[in-house]
């Protein structure tokens, strides 16, 4: 009656390279039209740390990010599942603020004036039957965004709006529930944008207030709606300060970014929080107000959570990992996209695993022939040493290239010439009238310093060419120490073993063919 555990062993898939699996090209140029750069190879050094960076978060296996001529970046991805997203990770500014909401009711004041500033340039669209169906849906706007008796005092007074609504902006803005927030209809935003952006009416804006729409519209009594925020221009805080950021589900208030600040921004965030106890907080991400900005109850300090609402956590988890990597310090376009086919890949398996195969077989031909008995032991251990060395590559995440396949067959070389110094040995000590067991004692213990020396010089270059090379080469010497790692254990363990296991079977001297 005893109880037997079974441990399940999980399958790693060995990680295969560009070149191998084929992939996605990106080419990013920094985008002029939403920026003025006086230091284009400064910003462009800058972006390519933060692009590298997130790529690396992004899990990647052994891309390339690497400036190409004086304006682009080029990144090539091997097995994306996804590209859209990937180059929504590359693209995405990351410029996070903290900004305060306008208490003053600035924005009501100065609407008048911005309705004749669109009057007199002309922008009005829409004849009496749409300004009346919008008055209507203003109304009732109104009605639902009612504010509760206890509210009154922190809501600014809404007649403004009332009275203006027959003006091409005022008539579809309508004001929220608190301060500084109002909204528009969802079919009327692409209209407001227009207004809002009107040189002139940017001018007319109340001086130190900025403007920024929110993330995703909002249902209010079954309709659609999108909010949009008056702040103060002045941020509080800003995303340079953020070391940790991490998706999470909330059962309240669903999916959700947590963030973790420095020292010196908790400092910061904690001083300026304090000074708005009270007051509605907005959290700005590339000019989107995330969310509806939340009322600061007390002081924060270095952590908080930014609130995705009804979004995937896959995009929570994109957004944590651009808030982790850093903000682009220039916005970037994509110049360039191109899938890489999976026909080139094809094609190097199949011309890798051939020359793979020629060399082994002509290293096993040579072994067996040569040395026999002792031969055939090296190929036994030879089979391992492969099985082995992709088991490494498999087991530390490496990424086996066209080049790496290079190392493989190199390293094979390499795995057959210790067996050969030790065999030479032996032999050695065998035409010394020593016996069997003897001789091969001695053939390890003489042939052991050689061998280490050798590899142990090979494992040097190959780490050199590890930590300054790139792509490809990066690929070979990760192959290349592994298999000089399995080499070493192959030949000063697995072979002596079966040369153990041999002699406790057959304890004969002639029966060493060598």
């Amino acid at each position: 009656d005893g109880v037997f555990v079974y441990d399940t062993v999980e399958r790693v898939p060995l990680k295969k390279g560009l070149d191998l699996q084929g992939g996605m090209y990106l080419a990013l140029e920094i985008d002029d039209s939403k920026t003025s750069i006086t230091d284009i190879d400064d910003a462009l050094e800058r972006a390519l740390k933060v692009v590298r960076t997130r790529i690396d978060e992004f899990g990647v296996a052994e891309p390339v990010v690497q400036k190409a001529g004086g304006n682009r970046i080029v990144v090539e991805l091997p097995g994306i599942d996804d590209p859209r997203r990937a180059e929504a990770v590359v693209q995405k500014t990351a410029h996070l603020q903290f900004m305060i909401t306008d208490e003053s009711g600035a924005f009501q004041r100065v609407l008048p004036r911005l309705d004749e500033i669109i009057r007199e340039q002309g922008a009005a669209v829409g004849g009496a039957a749409a300004a009346e169906d919008t008055a209507r849906a203003g109304a009732k706007l109104r009605q639902l965004l009612a504010p509760k008796a206890t509210d009154s005092t922190r809501v600014a007074d809404t007649s403004a709006l009332g009275n203006l609504k027959g003006g091409p902006l005022s008539s579809i803005v309508q004001q929220g529930e608190i301060p500084g927030e109002y909204f528009v209809a969802e079919k009327d935003v692409a209209k407001a944008e227009a207004y809002l952006s009107l040189p002139q009416v940017q001018a007319a804006l109340p001086p130190g207030k900025v403007i920024r729409w929110g993330n995703e519209p909002i249902a209010i009594g079954g309709e659609l709606y999108r909010p949009f925020y008056v702040l103060e221009a002045r941020e509080i805080l800003t995303g340079e300060y953020i070391v940790n950021a991490r998706p999470n589900n909330d059962p309240l208030q669903g999916t959700v970014v947590e963030f973790e600040l420095n020292n010196e921004g908790g400092r910061r965030f904690r001083t300026e929080t304090a000074r708005h106890i009270e007051d509605y907080m907005a959290i700005v991400l590339d000019d989107r107000v995330m969310g509806r900005p939340p009322v600061i109850k007390s002081a924060i300090g270095t952590r908080g959570q930014i609130t995705l609402g009804r979004r995937d956590l896959s995009e929570a988890q994109d957004l944590a990992l651009v808030l982790r990597a850093g903000a682009l310090p220039v916005p970037l376009r994509v110049a360039e996209v191109r899938n890489i086919g999976a026909s080139l890949g094809q094609d190097s398996i199949q011309r890798g695993v051939r020359a793979m195969t020629i060399a082994v077989a002509l290293v096993i031909l040579i072994m067996v022939v040569y040395y026999r008995v002792s031969g055939f032991l090296a190929v036994v251990a030879l089979a391992l040493f492969v099985l082995f060395t992709l088991a490494i590559l498999a087991g530390f995440g490496a990424v086996l290239t066209l080049p790496g396949l290079a190392g493989l067959v190199l390293s094979v070389g390499m795995a057959v010439d210790a067996n050969i110094l030790i065999f030479e040995r032996i032999r050695e000590e065998l035409d010394r009238g020593k016996t069997v067991r003897t001789a091969i004692d001695e053939g390890f213990r003489h042939a052991m310093s050689a061998i280490v020396d050798t590899s142990v010089t090979t494992i040097l270059t190959a780490a050199v060419l590890y930590q300054y090379g790139t792509g490809p080469v990066r690929g070979f010497a990760v192959t290349l120490i592994a298999g000089i790692v399995s080499s070493l254990f192959c030949a000063i363990f697995v072979v002596r073993t079966f040369y153990l296991i041999w002699l406790a079977r057959t304890r004969t001297a002639q029966a060493l063919s060598i």
